[in-house]
């Protein structure tokens, strides 16, 4: 759904209205049975002959996806990954608004300067309450990501991007996501080998 999101929202930018199964599937890179197919889990969209209409679409998987409204998200761990991830402005473009970020020293300096605010862990479960937190981003060493992962979790967190080299043990309510940049190098290491 996010690919097919990304895809209307070039259509948009080029102003397009409407657009057949065909050419979304081949822009999202995937054969139009199987974009029909998946949107056909969320609905009846589109006219047969005439195709989707652009904005339609685009509104309903913006509704399912709950990117429709920024949607707020803490970043625990503002070492130099995590400064990148704070200074990136893509995120509110795709829905997402970095609101508070935690470190366990806030104040020490970094290259550059931060627009989010950057809080000791004291403060971690207050921030996330008062602004309805419910996603996180760990860019915490391995040796921390449990104990933080627990902490994010107690206080109501059901969704964490996980940026740390270690697998999370989570209750079965909290969805992880790990982006290990080592394993994505190896996969690419094995392909360019052929």
């Amino acid at each position: 759904m996010s690919v097919y999101l990304r895809c209307l929202q070039r259509l948009k930018q080029n102003e397009i209205q409407t657009v057949s199964s065909e050419a979304l599937a081949s822009a999202a890179g995937v054969k139009s049975t199987q974009l029909r197919k998946d949107l056909t889990y969320f609905g009846q969209f589109g006219t047969r002959g005439l195709g989707y209409d652009v904005e339609q679409l685009s509104k309903m998987i913006s509704d399912l996806l709950g990117t429709n409204r920024l949607q707020p998200v803490v970043l625990v761990g503002v070492g130099h990954l995590g400064t990148a991830l704070l200074s990136y402005r893509g995120f509110e473009q795709e829905g997402f608004e970095i609101v508070a970020a935690f470190d366990l020293e806030p104040d020490r300096h970094r290259d550059r300067p931060l627009k989010t605010p950057v809080y000791t862990l004291e403060r971690m479960g207050r921030v996330i309450r008062d602004r309805g937190v419910k996603m996180a981003i760990l860019t915490v060493p391995a040796s921390a990501a449990q104990e933080i992962a627990n902490q994010l979790v107690d206080q109501g967190i059901s969704g964490i991007l996980n940026f740390s080299p270690s697998m999370l043990s989570v209750p079965d309510t909290v969805m992880v996501k790990n982006v290990n940049l080592a394993i994505e190098l190896e996969n690419l290491s094995y392909f360019v080998q052929q």
